[in-house]
This record gives structure tokens, sequence and C-alpha cells, in this order.
């Protein structure tokens, strides 16, 4: 049985990505982060900066200053306060996208982009402790809570308001509040996360598939594009509800189990074991490409089942780590990937997205924070 490359994982994060991004990704001539790069490593000529890759980024660094890498500490500052200066809005909420150089390009206020500057600014307080960070993490949840508030449940996906109702951008607000949480401890965080985990078994998951688009009333939307669903949502929030039980004592095991299942039964592509990008509802392929992200979130969900239930996720997690490493990293300079292959294998785009740096940096992160744990569990077994 293949065995999970630890020690690969540890050097393309520490000695590769990191370098590589904090050498390349940074704007050395208008501030911020760039949104993407050519697979040399040069500025792309894409004009604008979208919030929450800068908010990806901003996470990313202040995570792996928390894992002892130290650029990471002034490079999460940093990007606080290329937010603050030029994603602020004047009603307290943040702006969309920026231009290259940092003026607002579109000031919608987006929960997705929204849940980002949530979730950066959670993990810089965790390492930093600065109060003015704690300070923008209140106004912020504020702003949603008070500004971006749905019928039924739930909350618009932007203002004004529009359908139809996602499913995403409340996915990841829900991994902001509980990374709000477990930096601070406070209440509020965690009561939002229980709201939102409320909205995904009440409305979102019908027990085997996490809808994408929903009527105002949260039912999902008719046709093609309703049943259109994501195996690496189905993935991503298998983690995330294990992170919920993990900190609310909240059993959700069920649920994730199932979303794990569903993802792995009919999302995955048994001859490359490459997630599929998009399905239907019944599981028939309807995009068979595979962009890097989707199998970094089997990585998460297989390792977070692995907690709630001891399964051991090394052939899942082994085979997603070796397709990474054989497919994605193998033509690209080191630290850099191809991001999105089609089903024969062949890639489908040149641009390296800075916004991929988070899904890859977590799930490695996860593999390494796991590792004594699976190391002993390998040893044990006969």
């Amino acid at each position: 049985m293949s065995q999970i490359p630890f020690h690969a994982v540890r050097a393309w994060l520490f000695e590769a990505a990191l370098p590589f991004w904090a050498a390349h990704g940074v704007d050395r001539a208008h501030g911020g982060f760039l949104e993407e790069l050519t697979p040399d490593g040069a500025p792309t000529a894409c004009g604008f900066k979208r919030v929450r890759v800068i908010c990806r980024q901003t996470y990313a660094f202040a995570h792996a200053a928390e894992l002892g890498w130290n650029e990471g500490d002034a490079l999460s500052r940093m990007g606080v306060d290329y937010l603050v200066k030029h994603a602020r809005t004047g009603d307290g909420g943040w702006a969309k996208t920026l231009t290259r150089k940092g003026a607002v390009r579109d000031a919608t206020a987006d929960l997705y982009d929204i849940a980002f500057v949530l979730f950066a600014l959670a993990r810089r307080y965790r390492v930093s402790r600065d109060a003015d960070v704690l300070a923008l993490m209140h106004e912020t949840l504020g702003f949603v809570q008070t500004r971006m508030r749905g019928p039924v449940a739930g909350f618009w996906h932007r203002l004004p308001p529009s359908e139809p109702r996602l499913q995403n951008p409340h996915m990841h607000l829900t991994e902001a509040c509980l990374a709000a949480f477990e930096a601070t401890q406070d209440q509020r965080y965690l009561d939002q996360a229980r709201e939102l985990v409320a909205l995904f078994c009440a409305h979102l998951f019908d027990g085997a598939t996490l809808g994408e688009r929903f009527n105002d009333d949260w039912t999902r939307i008719g046709g093609q594009e309703g049943r259109a669903v994501e195996p690496g949502h189905h993935f991503e929030w298998a983690w995330i509800l294990a992170q919920y039980q993990r900190l609310s004592g909240e059993n959700v095991t069920s649920q994730a189990e199932a979303l794990a299942r569903f993802g792995e039964t009919h999302g995955v592509d048994a001859k490359s074991a490459a997630v599929f990008d998009l399905i239907a509802d019944d599981g028939a392929p309807l995009r068979t490409s595979s962009r890097t992200w989707t199998n970094t979130e089997r990585i998460k969900a297989w390792l977070a089942i692995y907690e709630l239930t001891g399964r051991d996720p090394t052939p899942e997690v082994s085979a997603s780590l070796r397709l990474i490493f054989d497919r994605y990293f193998a033509s690209a300079r080191p630290g850099a990937w191809v991001d999105q292959f089609d089903a024969d294998g062949k890639p489908m785009v040149e641009a390296v997205p800075a916004s991929i740096v988070y899904h890859l940096f977590l799930a490695f992160a996860e593999v390494l924070r796991l590792e004594p744990r699976l190391k002993a569990s390998a040893a044990q077994t006969p």
C-alpha cells in the first residue's frame, strides 16, 4: 500500500511554495499580493486583484508564521494593512475587487469575499494578538449579520440582493467563523457557525448531495443548473463539519461521512484519482476536468473522517498527493503548479492562480499536523 509522503509534503511547502510566493507573489510595484503568475514566476497582465485572493495569501502567510516560518509574520501583517488601506468601504464592509494599483474596481459587498476577510483576520489574530485585527473581526461579522441577512435563513451572497441564493459563500463563512472562534474563544463566532451548520443540515444538504444554487426559500432551483453539484465542495464541507464537531461538541459525523462518501463514489476518476470539477446530483459527470483545489479537498476530507472515526485515510490521501506531485507539480517551477487538466491529463491553463495557495497550504498543513498520529496508527497496523 502506498504511504503518505510526509517528507515531500514538508519540503514542497517550506522549501518551495512559501519562498516562491514570498519572492514572486508580492506586488513590488503597487503593494499587496498579485492575482496570478506566469509559470516562470513573473506577474501576468492581469489588471485586477480580488479581495478574496489577498485574504487567502494573508491567511497562508499567517498560518506559516504559526508553523515557524518567520517571514510569514511580516507578510501577513502587510496583507492586513493593504486590505484596510485599499479594500475597506465607508459603510464598514469590504470591496470585492481592486485594480492592479489598488483602487476599488468593484465595491460590491460579496459574502464570499467578506468571509475570507474574516478568515484571514482570524488567522492573523491567532498568531499576533493585534488589537486592531480583533476589532476588524468583530466589525466584519457585524456587517454581515446586520446588512446581509436574507429571508428564511442565511445571508444574501451580495448586496444589493440577487438570486439565486448560493451555498458556497455560506460554506466559507462557516469556515471563517470557526477560525475566528478558535482564535478568540468568543462565543459569537461559534453561535454564527452553529446557525450556518443548521442551514446546511436543513436546506443545503439532502442527506446525499450538496446543492449549489437555491431559490429564496432555500429549495433547489430547477433544471440542469440546479442539479449540478461539485465534488470538491462535498469534500470541503466534510472537513469543515469535522472542525465544527471538534469545537462545538455537536455530532455531525454522519453528515461528514455522507459527503465524503458521495464525493468519493461519484466525483473521483477511477483511473487517475483526479476529482472531477462538476457532476450531476445522480453522479453523472458534467465536467471531467480537474483543478488543483478539488484534489486538496479530497485530502482534507479523508483526514477529517480519520479524526472523527479512526478510518484509515492513507489510500485516498496518498493517491491524491501522488496525483498532485506527479501531474500538477511535475512540469512546473518548484512552488508553482499547472492548475487544471482535462480528463486525458492534458494541461488546460498556463497562469498560476494565487487563489490556490490557500487550498494547497491548508491541505498540506493538515497532513503535517496529523503526521504523528498517522505514523503511530501505521506502526500499530499488522
